[in-house]
């Protein structure tokens, strides 16, 4: 096997073949992790004594797994250990699609949903590791400059290991989609751009002046979230 070829895609399943608009769906491994590299808020969907529940959490990829952040207080979370039946999402809103007519407004995103069994992670390894990603999902280079967890901290941190194995991504790009009878209506129309950014950092009221602000904060550094194709 060509050791260039590029990876197979994620086999479609019933869950993650959408019931409208199949031609936005996505199964490119590089066009998922993309997705996800590109965020550190996922929300996790889990059944809690019959009723559906919904949590919104940081998370990290590494691979073909992710590592979602949790509360070793949580019931769910908790009984994770054997198993609990998952759905996770992350979404990214790229632009606000203005038609002539409501019917058509839209948003220019990206999505990426996973199915699957997650399990709490265990080794202490492992899960130092984890909580190490999720750190620099949100900021990169940030896990190397901070105290890494203790072992109290640890004790008190819930980590979740969900494979991505039942995975799709749904992405819309481009221009409002009106119908011909409504070009002559005299109605702005087009694509608003959403994108997200950092501020200034503010340094905290006990920081010592000397501390200098690392480089990866500085005012140029790349935003994650940020556009992929969006007209």
């Amino acid at each position: 096997m060509d050791s260039a070829a590029p990876p197979p895609p994620y086999p479609p399943s019933d869950l993650t073949v959408p019931t409208r608009l199949r031609e936005r769906a996505s199964y490119d491994r590089a066009v998922v992790h993309g997705i996800l590299d590109d965020g550190y808020v996922c929300h996790l969907g889990f059944v809690r004594d019959g009723r559906p529940v919904v949590l919104p959490t940081l998370y990290a990829r590494s691979g073909e797994r992710l590592y979602v952040h949790g509360s070793t207080g949580s019931r769910p979370l908790r009984g994770a250990s054997a198993g609990l039946a998952v759905c996770l999402t992350v979404t990214h809103v790229d632009g606000l699609v203005l038609a002539r007519s409501a019917f058509h407004h839209s948003l220019n995103y990206r999505s990426v949903v996973v199915h699957g069994t997650a399990r709490q992670v265990t080794d202490p390894a492992e899960k130092s590791a984890a909580l190490d990603a999720i750190v620099e999902q949100v900021v990169p280079g940030r896990a190397a400059d901070s105290r890494r967890a203790n072992s109290r901290e640890l004790a008190a941190t819930a980590v979740l290991r969900l494979d991505l194995a039942e995975v799709s991504a749904k992405i819309r790009t481009g221009g409002p989609s009106d119908e011909p009878e409504d070009a002559a209506l005299p109605y702005w129309t087009g694509v608003v751009p959403v994108t997200r950014g950092h501020g200034q950092p503010l340094p905290a009221d006990d920081l010592d002046p000397a501390v200098a602000l690392p480089g990866y904060l500085t005012a140029d550094r790349p935003a994650p979230g940020a556009p992929h194709g969006a007209a």
